[in-house]
C-alpha cells in the first residue's frame, strides 16, 4: 500500500499502536478521547478492521472500526483521526480507503458511521467517499444528545449509511 514517492505506510494495527492512536485523539482536541485501554483493545483485538498511517515510523493517522455482529455485511467506522501536522492533505480520505480495503472489511456491502451535526469536515469526507464509490449516502437518527450522560455534554450523532459497496469500486480507491 505504498508508492515509491510516498512516505506514508498504511497498515493494520497491532497492540503498540493503541497508545499512539490515543495520543493522536488527545492531541486533536476535537475527537472524543476514550481510555488508552480502549484504543489498545481495538488495536489488538480488532486489528483486521483498524488501520494506521505511519510516516517515518510515526503514527500520523488512524481509523478504528468493526463488523457489527448483528449486521455482518456492514462495516462500522468508529473514529478517524489525523495528526495536526498532517491535516488538509487528504489523509482522512486515504485512511478511509485503506480501512475499506482492510481484511476485516472484505465483502462489506454497507459502510456505517456516526457524525455529529456540527462536524462539517466529517460530513464532507463521507459525502466525498460515497461519491467516489458511486454509492448512495443516507443519514438517519442515531444517538440524541439526551442519550449521552448529562455530565458529558455530548452533541447528537447522526447515523450515516453508505452503500451498497461494490468490491470493484472499493478496490479502485487510492489509499
Amino acid at each position: 500500500m505504498r508508492s515509491t514517492n510516498d512516505p506514508l505506510v498504511f497498515r493494520n494495527t497491532e497492540l503498540a499502536d493503541g497508545a499512539a492512536i490515543w495520543r493522536v485523539v488527545r492531541d486533536s482536541g476535537v475527537l472524543d478521547l476514550n481510555s488508552a485501554y480502549m484504543y489498545m483493545l481495538l488495536a489488538q483485538e480488532f486489528a483486521d478492521t483498524c488501520v494506521v498511517a505511519e510516516e517515518h515510523g510515526t503514527v500520523v493517522g488512524f481509523v478504528t472500526g468493526f463488523r457489527p455482529p448483528t449486521r455482518p455485511d456492514h462495516i462500522f467506522l468508529w473514529q478517524v483521526g489525523v495528526a495536526a501536522g498532517m491535516q488538509g492533505r487528504g489523509l482522512g480520505k486515504r485512511l478511509v480507503a485503506a480501512f475499506l480495503q482492510s481484511p476485516g472489511a472484505a465483502r462489506a456491502r454497507m459502510l456505517e458511521t456516526t457524525i455529529s451535526p456540527s462536524n462539517e469536515a466529517s460530513r464532507a469526507l463521507f459525502t466525498a467517499i460515497a461519491r467516489e464509490l458511486g454509492a448512495g449516502i443516507e443519514s438517519t437518527r442515531g444517538f440524541t444528545a439526551e442519550d449521552f450522560p448529562a455530565e458529558g455534554d455530548h452533541e447528537a450523532e447522526d447515523w450515516f449509511h453508505i452503500g451498497p459497496l461494490e468490491p470493484a469500486a472499493v478496490e479502485q480507491l487510492n489509499p
